[in-house]
């Protein structure tokens, strides 16, 4: 019986305002996660990980032009394992604008769930291993409160701060 090597995972630190970003990418160049220091379910450097900017170069650039104010929108690839569920939900965060804000009940909504399955897109957030580029930091409480965030309020706040919806 022959094993088969489990396939490369780059990852490179760039540093932000929101605190130095982990970045991992397969062996494709597609984004697999970003976490920020302290989130949690973060990822964590592991050993075996290659760590190399080439892949990042664009996630680089796109990510400075983001926290310098002139970019809206990211064009990245973008690869994270989930569950149907999780992906159907973090394909509607993709849908949220720059400066703009939607519920967690708004997104149960636009991926077709019942009201009663906003706790569940809450998790399925939580779990989005793409902060930042998967703009998880748009979504607030039904009654416009500044609710979970997996990287911290204080970041989600600068966020907003920086898009133009909180002064």
């Amino acid at each position: 019986m022959t094993t088969h090597p489990l396939p490369p995972v780059y990852c490179t630190h760039l540093d932000a305002p929101v605190g130095r970003l982990l970045l991992t990418a397969d062996a494709d160049g597609a984004l697999t996660s970003l976490s920020v220091p302290g989130q949690k379910g973060g990822r964590l450097l592991q050993d075996d990980w290659r760590y190399d900017l080439g892949p990042f170069r664009a996630a680089a650039e796109q990510l400075a032009a983001y926290f310098a104010g002139d970019l809206k929108e990211f064009q990245l690839p973008l690869r994270a394992t989930g569950t149907a569920f999780r992906q159907r939900v973090w394909a509607a965060l993709d849908e949220v604008p720059y400066g703009a804000t939607v519920t967690y009940g708004e997104i149960a909504a636009r991926i077709g769930a019942p009201r009663a399955a906003v706790r569940a897109v809450g998790g399925a957030i939580g779990a989005n291993p793409l902060l930042i580029l998967r703009p998880c930091h748009r979504v607030i409480g039904a009654d416009g409160s500044m609710t979970g965030y997996a990287g911290g309020l204080e970041r989600k706040v600068r966020l907003l701060t920086l898009e133009g919806v909180l002064a």
